[in-house]
């Protein structure tokens, strides 16, 4: 075994630059891998976890009090299919008049629980005490991190309601409930409902959980269920935003496992037609035909084994960024997204060697069947009837000589060529995926800029902690800001409102105004015009089966609107919607503004206007638009690194091709030196060699790489591109592309071109 390893070592020495190659390819790979497995893991494996250890309920229900007792309730937990049951509680709905701890003003889901603990959705009390009497109210965490401690005592009151006292902070990963007061407290509070929460026998899929249900309630009145929610669309929520960034991410790590088996496949190969007689010497010494196989996998192993290790750590420290901004926005409770799984990182340790060990393998093989003397008597060259014929075509035609003959070199090694075109054509789909999707981010991040001046956000309330009411009315803020320059002004108002048939509110953003970028964030539909209009991203319908045209009943502070869904935003919070002012006005008058977005003339100073705006009144503060687009950021800064680094890793793969074509062919070039070949012609001829493979490898690798492409921008459930994103080729970005073909196959081929070009004729033929 130590002359296996010391004959490998020395391989490993004397390719420096294979097993460069190797260790790159291998390192891009397996962080990428990396990276996709753990967004894939975070996106399902922390939820369930997390599910499971608070018993989740499968389904929350509410069912009309008027039309079902709580006894039958009860009942229904003894039902077929019904694992376990929790329930029934009193659901109360509690206005709240004024922004209160982090909710705007709107309604408050209010449950009455005895305890936290029970058969289903088991509540964690993450700060304070559980409600114990009159008066405290428990309320559901919805910010990730620790609950602030200085919140602990803060007062709800609500008009024709009992007040009430913050005594803890809870989270359920059901979310069952905003808040959570006694029996007897709910009870003050007049509930509009009943709560029951069910886990199922069978509830992996949407129609197990609809049969299910149906199978509890069977028997009860008609129309008592008022709102349910599953644990799939919870799941759903939790893991959107993951699930955009898994397609482009799985994409990159699929195209490097491709280049890294296509490297190591060529290298392997490469070497053992280039080490015959090494091999012959090998076996004449009283190696095994095993181990001269086990040397070449031992020379390609130490650089895949170096590449992985550190691939592994670069994807374990990308993770962390990587997964907060995934999960950025989403409320995770109990479910912990931080960190990798180690078993991942043992995934890809022990996975990527045995990728590049098998890929190995098949060329190696050639070393074992490889007779010993036949190994050594072998030539440099390549053998004779190789591509004869269509070396003898290109030599009849106009080319160059030199021309010619690098044009006639991969059909004399058809595999080699094969390979190369291969790793070639991975790169040039790589480089296109990445321009395709930094064009239809790069667009995406711009929609609703619009063409004019800077945009300046108004906040009302101050700026801090401590908010300050303005001393302008609704009226005077806008005429103020109109004398101070605004060209366009949109004012925004904000509320919780609750959807009949929903169990969860949502935030209702309310506008007044249309600044000319609105059209612009619309796929589908239009921006609301009216009163009982609506529009929302694609998340908020899709969690709620809604789409353009659909009618739903708003509510807030006991009153009801009907509205229709009329426009589908680009993306949207899946909590949020949008509405008009009027709409406001149904449900909230007395609200006020919230928030102004200020267009300028073009040209205008946005940072002088907002000091100017916080010198007008002390309860606005203003600040000046920012253009920069994190997600936009992280998809082009991702696929540009990456297809940066799978381009050179290709460039350095057409170098090995040359470089060994160059060691098979120095008699040859010994041969057309002596007979006057000038370097440049060498030169011209090495080059020559790889630009056909490179052109062929463009024309295949752009159409891959357009499809790759529509395939990532399809699959991004949390936005909608318009086809205006999506068509983002044009015939001088194509040619780009294509030149990206030659320019890594000329790249790739210029080193070792220059090498042969010096090469003397007493060098080239010192063997003969």
């Amino acid at each position: 075994m130590s002359a296996v390893w010391r004959a490998s070592r020395a391989a490993v020495k004397r390719r420096r630059v294979q097993t460069f190659v190797i260790g790159l390819v291998v390192l891009c790979s397996t962080t990428t891998v990396l990276l996709a497995l753990g967004l894939l893991a975070a996106a399902s494996g922390p939820f369930d976890k997390a599910y499971a250890a608070q018993r989740g309920a499968h389904t929350v229900a509410a069912f009309d009090p008027a039309k079902v007792s709580d006894a039958q309730l009860a009942r229904t937990a003894h039902r077929p299919g019904v694992a376990a049951a929790a329930g029934p509680f009193p659901q109360a709905v509690v206005d709240v008049p004024d922004s209160w701890l982090w909710m705007p003003a709107g309604p408050l889901t209010v449950v009455g629980r005895a305890d936290p603990a029970g058969p289903v959705d088991r509540v964690d009390v993450l700060m304070g005490h559980w409600a114990q009497g009159p008066g405290e109210i428990v309320v559901n965490w919805a910010i990730n991190g620790t609950p602030y401690a200085d919140l602990l005592g803060t007062k709800l009151e609500s008009p024709g309601r009992p007040p009430l006292t913050v005594v803890g902070f809870a989270t359920s990963m059901s979310k069952s409930a905003a808040a959570w007061v006694t029996p007897e407290q709910a009870a003050a509070l007049h509930p509009t409902a009943t709560q029951m929460l069910y886990r199922f026998t069978e509830a992996s899929t949407g129609a197990q959980l609809r049969d299910s249900l149906a199978r509890a309630t069977d028997g009860l009145p008609a129309d008592s269920v008022t709102a349910e929610q599953t644990h799939l669309t919870l799941k759903e929520t939790f893991s959107a935003r993951a699930d955009a960034y898994l397609p482009f991410i799985s994409l990159f790590g699929l195209l490097g496992l491709l280049v890294s088996a296509l490297i190591v496949a060529n290298v392997v190969s490469g070497a053992v037609i280039s080490g015959s007689r090494h091999i012959g010497v090998l076996k004449a010494i009283g190696f095994t035909p095993n181990q001269v196989v086990a040397v070449y996998l031992t020379m390609v192993s130490v650089p895949a084994a170096a590449g992985c290790v550190l691939g592994t750590l670069l994807g374990n420290a990308l993770a962390a960024p990587i997964l907060q901004i995934a999960f950025s926005g989403i409320e995770t409770g109990m479910a912990s997204v931080a960190t990798l799984s180690p078993w991942l990182s043992v995934a890809c340790l022990a996975g990527m060697p045995a990728l590049v060990l098998l890929t190995a393998l098949v060329p190696a093989l050639r070393a074992h069947r490889l007779p010993a003397a036949r190994a050594i008597s072998a030539g440099g060259a390549p053998r004779t009837g190789r591509g004869l014929r269509v070396q003898r075509a290109l030599a009849s035609s106009r080319l160059p000589r030199s021309v010619s003959l690098g044009l006639g070199h991969p059909f004399a090694r058809p595999g080699r060529a094969f390979m190369t075109t291969a790793a070639i054509l991975l790169g040039v789909a790589t480089v296109t995926l990445a321009t395709g999707l930094t064009s239809t981010m790069v667009s995406y991040a711009q929609t609703g800029l619009g063409a004019g001046g800077p945009v300046v956000t108004v906040q009302t309330g101050g700026h801090g902690n401590s908010p300050v009411v303005p001393l302008l009315s609704d009226a005077q803020i806008e005429e103020r800001l109109r004398s101070l320059g605004a060209r366009e002004l949109q004012a925004r108002g904000l509320i919780q409102v609750g959807l009949a048939g929903y169990a969860q509110p949502a935030f209702g953003d309310f506008y007044r105004g249309i600044l000319s970028r609105d059209v612009a964030t619309y796929v589908e539909g239009r921006p609301p015009g009216g009163p009982g209009e609506i529009a929302a991203g694609p998340s908020f319908l899709t969690e709620r089966g809604l789409a353009v045209g659909d009618r739903v009943v708003l509510e807030a502070n006991g009153r009801r609107t009907t509205t229709t869904v009329v426009g589908r935003l680009i993306d949207s919070d899946a909590r949020a919607l949008r509405s008009t002012w009027e709409t406001l006005g149904a449900l909230a008058p007395d609200s006020r503004p919230v928030e102004y977005t200020v267009r300028l003339a073009p040209g205008a100073d946005a940072r002088a206007y907002a000091d100017a705006v916080d010198a007008a009144d002390p309860g606005l503060h203003a600040e000046v638009g920012d253009s920069v687009n994190t997600a936009t950021t992280t998809v082009v800064g991702f696929s540009s690194v990456f297809s940066v680094v799978l381009a050179l890793v290709a460039s350095l793969g057409v170098f090995n091709t040359v470089l060994l074509n160059t060691r098979d062919r120095r008699r040859d070039l010994g041969m057309l030196k002596s007979i006057g070949m000038t370097p440049r012609q060498v030169v011209a001829m090495t080059v020559t060699s790889v630009t056909g493979l490179g052109l062929a490898g463009g024309l295949l690798g752009i159409p891959l790489g357009i499809v790759a492409h529509r395939l990532v921008v399809d699959n991004v459930g949390i936005v909608a591109f318009p086809e205006s994103m999506k068509n983002v080729w044009h015939a001088p970005q194509l040619a780009g592309m294509l030149c990206a073909g030659v320019a890594i196959a000329v790249l790739g081929a210029l080193v070792p071109a220059r090498s042969a070009a010096r090469m003397t004729i007493a060098a080239a033929l010192h063997t003969e």
